[in-house]
């Protein structure tokens, strides 16, 4: 499966962003989905993850109340709508895909920019 995010950018501290992973392929129902991030000069870090059906859904402390991560099956899309931005979720973020029976993130986005400023 190939995966393409969108929607980073700039953004004033206290602001919101909606970042889009779609996914090539038939399958993508298939697959849980995650989202991760690495702020710079750290290392690559967990955001939130959804089972396959949308059904389950897991955050990081830092994400927990303010990012809410969503999926469309019939779209073959994953979102993630972070609110209530804050400087040190300044990175670049990552969509990646799980099979359903694996406990691996073995395909990812390329990465888009999220650059939230005070």
């Amino acid at each position: 499966v190939q995966l393409q995010a969108s929607g980073g950018g700039l953004v004033q501290a206290g602001g919101s962003l909606r970042l889009s992973c779609v996914a090539s392929g038939r399958t993508f129902s298939m697959y849980n989905m995650g989202w991760f991030r690495q702020p710079p000069g750290k290392e690559r870090e967990f955001v939130a993850a959804v089972a396959s059906s949308g059904g389950g859904k897991y955050y990081s402390d830092s994400a927990k109340g303010r990012f809410t991560i969503s999926r469309d099956n019939a779209k073959n899309a994953v979102y993630l709508q972070m609110n209530n931005l804050k400087p040190e979720d300044t990175a670049v973020y990552y969509c990646a895909a799980r099979q359903i029976k694996g406990n691996v993130y073995r395909y990812w986005g390329q990465g888009t920019q999220v650059t939230v400023y005070s």
